[in-house]
């Protein structure tokens, strides 16, 4: 049976690959894309998942989402994904035809999770995890229900947002520290791995390939993707973080993973948003946190490259 999610994402580049990713794969069932603000505000990362939607012919409902943290300021990265959120050159994007839901994203979340049976519905955050937070805090008892929580986030030895911090995690730390308290399982698709899913010349030329406009758009994200990342972070090659997560969901054994405790840091003056992972003893029985480690790079890319030329 295909695995039910809900992608919570703040499209964004590799937001956009993970909604392909999802869309495209049969071992997953789509729930609905819930959006929050992050890349960019609100209204430009859900104008995003919109015209992604229409490119790719999804019908696939989009719930707008928190528009800011829950504590702290607006933080966009708009050094990384441009004044659209989803800066794109050589692909005109259209005008979105699909429209979004009147539902908050938060009543979604709980509505979906709470009228399913429970432990089929996974959780997979991409963005920062306001809108997670804010619905168990809103429904407690959907943390005992979902089946999962599969979040691209964090890092247990690299930052970037920050020296030790992740740009997710670092914008909205105090609702990432209520997902990671939470009794659900729960998976942390950091920047140790992400960094190992880079979008090579290589990798473009096997989605170029395909011929369809779906393709030429993933494309054209990655050449855009690739200028901002050399020019703000000196990756030659971008990193393509949020499919990562999507990934794991499809097929675990694409990633290595290891059990350990998680915590988030929340009053450092230069660690706030640190992803803490105790490494150094054996988990304990009752640990329900894990982080993943090494990925199965050429797995990887054919699970995105095989998703895209289904969509066509």
């Amino acid at each position: 049976m295909p695995s039910t999610i809900i992608l919570d994402c703040d499209p964004g580049h590799d937001d956009a690959v993970a909604i392909l990713l999802a869309a495209g794969n049969p071992e997953i069932d789509l729930a609905g894309i819930t959006t929050v603000g992050g890349n960019h505000t609100i209204d430009k990362v859900t104008h995003n998942a919109q015209v992604i939607a229409t490119i790719a012919g999804l019908d696939v409902p989009i719930y707008p989402g928190a528009t800011r943290p829950l504590v702290r300021p607006v933080e966009v990265a708009d050094a990384v994904h441009g004044d659209t959120g989803m800066e794109i050159h050589n692909f005109e994007l259209p005008e979105p035809t699909v429209a979004t839901e009147a539902t908050h994203a938060v009543d979604f979340i709980i509505d979906t999770i709470m009228t399913r049976d429970p432990h089929t519905v996974t959780l997979v955050p991409t963005g920062p995890l306001t809108n997670i937070a804010l619905a168990v805090r809103k429904e407690p008892r959907i943390a005992e229900r979902v089946k999962e929580v599969v979040l691209m986030g964090g890092g247990y030895h690299v930052g970037n947002w920050s020296a030790v911090a992740e740009f997710n995690i670092k914008i909205d730390p105090e609702a990432a520290h209520i997902v990671f308290h939470e009794p659900w399982p729960l998976t942390m698709v950091g920047l140790d791995l992400t960094h190992q899913a880079l979008a090579t010349p290589a990798v473009e030329r096997r989605l170029a390939e395909l011929g369809t406009t779906t393709a030429d758009l993933v494309v054209a994200l990655f050449d855009a993707f690739r200028t901002n990342y050399r020019d703000n972070q000196g990756f030659d090659n971008p990193p393509v973080h949020d499919p990562c997560a999507v990934a794991y969901v499809i097929d675990n054994t694409v990633m290595s993973t290891r059990r350990v405790p998680l915590d988030v840091e929340l009053h450092g003056g230069i660690t706030t948003g640190m992803t803490v992972a105790d490494f150094r003893f054996p988990a304990p029985p009752d640990c329900r946190t894990q982080v993943a480690v090494d990925l199965d790079v050429e797995k990887f890319w054919g699970l995105v490259v095989d998703a895209v030329e289904r969509l066509g």
